[in-house]
């Protein structure tokens, strides 16, 4: 991937419609929700099967699902049309739906989990390839679209607890499923009325040649490092898989051995080692997500652990992390088209070193209800200013057929973050949800949140942004 800043972005003063980015938003909230509102229906679903056994997998699935053919959608939307490859997505995401919704298994259920990770993986690249060729066409500034694609799945992976809890009291767990149709349908006659139809697919010939234009065997290598990591960071947590390691680093020599010689690569690894912006931010956001997906997952168990708080009202008590991650995503967006992304990364990584130590230092079980909140509010700060600041960077270090692959890998490395922040929490919570594990996480979320704060610092890269 080549570096091709937009040179005419500041220039730029007329934004991307609203209508155009909230539509594409309304696809790309299912997949934090899907994600998110599991969390509240794993009890009832192990009652209904009678079996706690693979359990986890109901939960993982979708990750790892999603975690590999992220970076797969963001390179058919480039040769096959990005509102073409949305709109395939929530075709099977409503198919997941009605499968899992009535699966007669457990293991009919992670199945179509895997459907669900699989199609909710397109919205998102695609939406960018979509809102970016729009910018690039109408001489449009894509910031404030960017926020409010980030503002989306900011509100609604905070919001899923609550929305979930609700629904399995209400309808039982299979409500968490039925309601993808009623969402992916707004969302598709939405996408229809407001995104220009795509032109001619780029992939061009016949299908042997539409074939290799996909580089499938670049793209099987890719799935197949991607899921082996994943698979041996998930046994971290139960019993490591150490067989996996050496799979995993021949799968992935043998990727960048392909790529590097392959005549159109799905992923140019040549060009991604020479494109520092790119490759720096994406190290960034892999530890920004382990950072968040810690607070995700250690905040509300400690809740419920340390607090005796149910789990409806554990989700609510992460409604400030929302709010307030709203309001940074959109003050961000206005910090980076001023200042850039030094600035807006600063404020991300400080806030991150503070909501650290806030957990490491100040709560406990006997916290007042207030400083709780007050807490949860300024763990809200950091992921809007970090998001933005990386999601712009990755924007502007690669060009409009390249963004939808670029920003597919972010997404990779997010949920890679969050698998990461799984085993973090594992350890840190060993000996169960109390106030020590708390201080133990918040310890880690402070010690990540220095390291980017000195990246930041002292990286060259940033200088020019």
């Amino acid at each position: 991937m080549t570096a091709q800043p937009d040179t005419r972005t500041a220039e730029r003063t007329r934004p991307v419609p609203r209508r155009l980015s909230v539509g594409l938003g309304s696809g790309t909230v299912l997949q934090p929700l899907n994600s998110s509102m599991i969390a509240v229906a794993i009890v009832a679903i192990g009652q209904d099967f009678g079996s706690s056994s693979g359990i986890a997998w109901v939960i993982s699935a979708l990750y790892i699902a999603t975690a590999v053919t992220a970076p797969t959608a963001g390179r058919l939307g480039a040769l096959f049309g990005a509102r073409r490859v949305y709109l395939g997505g929530l075709t099977l995401i409503a198919l997941g739906a009605v499968a899992g919704a009535l699966a007669p298994s457990l293991g009919w259920l992670i199945a179509a989990r895997v459907l669900l990770g699989i199609g909710t993986a397109t919205q998102y690249p695609n939406a960018m390839t979509i809102v970016r060729e729009y910018a690039d066409r109408h001489g449009a500034q894509p910031r404030s679209a960017i926020a409010t694609l980030a503002a989306c799945a900011q509100v609604v992976v905070a919001l899923g607890p609550t929305l979930g809890g609700l629904l399995v009291g209400a309808f039982g767990w299979q409500s968490i499923m039925w309601v993808n149709l009623p969402i992916a349908a707004v969302s598709a006659a939405w996408v229809l009325a407001v995104a220009a139809p795509d032109g001619p697919r780029r992939a061009g010939g016949t299908p042997a040649e539409v074939l290799r234009s996909l580089d499938p065997a670049g793209m099987a290598l890719f799935l197949a490092g991607t899921s082996t990591l994943m698979f041996f960071l998930l046994s971290l947590t139960t019993g490591p898989a150490w067989w996996l390691v050496p799979a995993c680093a021949t799968v992935w020599v043998a990727f960048v051995a392909w790529e590097s010689r392959a005549a159109a690569p799905f992923i140019d690894v040549r060009a991604l080692a020479g494109n520092r912006t790119l490759s720096t931010t994406l190290g960034r956001t892999l530890i920004t997500y382990t950072a968040f997906y810690c607070v995700f997952f250690g905040l509300p168990q400690w809740l419920q652990g340390g607090r005796g708080m149910s789990p409806a009202a554990a989700g609510l008590m992460m409604l400030p992390v929302a709010g307030v991650g709203v309001f940074a995503t959109m003050t961000a967006s206005r910090l980076y088209g001023r200042h850039g992304a030094r600035r807006t990364l600063l404020v991300g990584t400080t806030g991150l070193v503070a909501g650290g130590l806030l957990l490491a230092l100040a709560e406990n079980s006997t916290s007042p209800i207030g400083l709780i909140l007050v807490v949860a509010a300024i763990l809200g700060i950091p992921n809007g200013f970090n998001n933005m600041g990386n999601q712009n960077l990755v924007n502007s270090a690669t060009s409009a057929r390249e963004v939808g692959t670029a920003i597919g890998m972010y997404r990779t490395i997010q949920y890679v973050g969050a698998n990461l922040a799984a085993v973090v929490i594992e350890v840190t919570m060993r000996d169960g949800a109390d106030d020590m594990g708390l201080h133990r996480t918040g310890a880690v979320i402070a010690v990540l949140g220095a390291t980017l704060l000195v990246g930041v610092l002292f990286s060259r890269t940033l200088r020019e942004h």
